[in-house]
């Protein structure tokens, strides 16, 4: 093993050696524990932890299981004011009442739009309040401004002051990424967009009649849905209309089909429909729920301020509480592997830095509240970071830790986003293993969990993932077993800790994230984003701070 770790580490410093004075001495070799980590799951896991939902004792006693393992091995809290907590509030957003929205045509005539039927609002952002009277209205195809991708739908409209009217998702083809969707295909993004432009509303375009079950559905559904909305642009409000609704605005402006037909094309431009107002008030009765990050750090010797940052986290969707109308006899959805393993996965990790030479650089174990709520505490963190993101290094997210037999394959979220893929690439060759996408390109799990909120703020950020290539059986057995897994476990009851759980793929993933925090932490290097990804524009702005 030693003499594969040195030539993975000659590799790196080949890859990386125009941004490296040296190369890096080689991490020592982790002691990373198939028991430990078996006894920690075990524990957090168990029925008195109540799935561990935000603000219960389940998270109480979760959180005060971490601190004891952290102060059992000599690290500081890394959290506000030396402490090892970050309080987060979540908010909660419940529509109160219906909205009353119309718009006005170039004739002056006014036209109410009844809501759950021809238009769904929602003032689910700040004070939970939206009121626009007048507003102009803008169709901007994706409403997508990738200048890494030569697309801009914006073109030069101004649309201070104006309600956006965009289409779901991304185009089609490589112009994108394939079958891999970047986040300018997310509703957050869009929103983002329009709001950075000056917009006060976006508004979905739903392909879909007014009489069409989906449309009739989601508007039942909205009607009475709490929702979070984390890392929200502050819009005053948000919906959705169907193409009955959207078609009659455009007829009344005096647009016909030929005037939006181009939107996937990558030659449209952003058209306002003259004349068009829309009216909007709304809203939202608002519940807050305080829950907590935790918080761990071992300083750096050399240089303090510059942080990287493993994270997972600790929470999971509760027991009978939460889930009144559960059937069957276990009441407990109890998150063994989703995600007491990574958040004891974290812990080891934590654990091996321990044991070894201080680092150069801060390295944080950060375990994240509400991530089932929509990645909530990892966004809290990223509005309000403890450490500031422009000298933060790098994230590097564990959840759900691989539970199988050893794989050739290192599987990630977000193949092809930044560099820190490399870098692992070049450490796992040294062991005969080689990095793969996440081959689930539907699910879009990139987006999906707490490195997320990081990478959105333009940290590079990765996340490995299940390897299905086995050592003994290949994809065949690796792929089957994962499906029969993922199927069964979860989010069910029956994620629960098991004497039977196989951590050896576990162990090796946490091994190669050590090697690569390691590496990062006694460096002067920065990781930095491909040129087709959608963040390498966000790090840029800080790019100063890091010279």
């Amino acid at each position: 093993m030693t003499s594969r770790l040195l030539a993975g580490v000659a590799s790196l410093s080949l890859l990386f050696g125009a941004a490296c004075a040296t190369a890096p001495e080689p991490a020592p070799q982790p002691q990373i524990s198939a028991q430990r980590l078996s006894d920690g799951i075990r524990t957090i896991s168990a029925d008195e932890f109540q799935g561990r939902y935000p603000g219960t004792e389940g998270e109480r006693m979760t959180l005060a299981w971490l601190q004891a393992q952290y102060e059992a091995m000599g690290l500081q809290p890394g959290g506000p004011n030396g402490e090892w907590l970050q309080r987060v509030e979540l908010k909660r957003y419940t529509p109160d009442g219906a909205a009353t929205v119309s718009w006005t045509g170039p004739d002056g005539a006014t036209h109410a739009l009844e809501p759950g039927k021809d238009i769904l609002i929602r003032a689910a952002t700040n004070d939970g309040r939206a009121n626009v009277q007048g507003a102009g209205l803008v169709f901007a195809g994706y409403g997508i401004d990738a200048p890494e991708r030569n697309w801009n739908d914006y073109g030069n409209l101004d649309v201070r002051g104006k309600v956006v009217i965009v289409m779901a998702g991304e185009p089609n083809g490589e112009v994108f990424n394939g079958q891999y969707t970047t986040h300018h295909a997310s509703t957050s993004a869009k929103a983002d967009q329009a709001f950075r432009r000056g917009a006060v509303g976006l508004i979905m375009l739903n392909p879909v009649s007014a009489t069409d079950s989906a449309w009739t559905g989601a508007a039942r559904r909205n009607a009475s849905q709490r929702t979070f909305t984390p890392g929200a642009a502050d819009l005053e409000f948000t919906g959705s209309i169907n193409m009955d609704t959207a078609h009659a605005m455009a007829m009344a402006a005096g647009l016909d089909h030929a005037a939006f037909a181009s939107y996937g094309s990558g030659s449209f431009r952003a058209v306002e429909l003259p004349g068009v107002k829309l009216n909007v008030q709304a809203a939202e009765t608002i519940n807050t729920l305080v829950t907590h990050n935790l918080l761990a750090k071992i300083e750096g010797t050399e240089r303090p301020d510059e942080v990287i940052v493993y994270s997972a986290h600790w929470d999971h969707v509760g027991g009978a509480a939460q889930h009144p109308d559960a059937e069957g006899e276990d009441k407990i959805w109890n998150g063994a592997w989703d995600n007491a393993s990574g958040t004891v996965g974290v812990v080891e990790v934590a654990r091996a830095f321990a044991a070894g030479p201080r680092p150069e650089r801060t390295v944080v174990f950060a375990h994240m509240a509400a991530e089932e709520m929509g990645l909530l505490g990892a966004y809290a963190y990223a509005d309000d970071p403890v450490y500031p993101l422009e000298k933060t290094v790098a994230d590097l997210n564990i959840d759900m830790l691989p539970l199988s037999p050893p794989t050739r394959d290192v599987a990630i979220f977000g193949k092809g986003q930044n560099d820190l893929e490399d870098r692992l690439a070049v450490l796992a060759a040294a062991e005969g293993r080689y990095v793969t996408d996440d081959r689930q390109p539907e699910q879009g799990f990139y987006y999906r969990s707490d490195h997320f909120p990081f990478a959105r703020a333009g940290v590079p950020a990765l996340m490995p993932w299940h390897g299905v290539d086995w050592d003994e059986g290949g994809i065949a057995a690796g792929r089957a077993a994962w499906d029969a897994k993922f199927e069964a476990d979860y989010h069910q009851p029956s994620d629960e800790w098991s004497p039977n759980l196989d951590f050896r793929s576990a162990v090796e993933n946490l091994e190669l994230l050590y090697r690569l925090g390691f590496d990062l932490a006694n460096s002067t290097d920065w990781p930095g984003w491909k040129p087709t990804s959608e963040f390498g524009a966000v790090r840029a702005r800080t790019d100063a701070a890091r010279q």
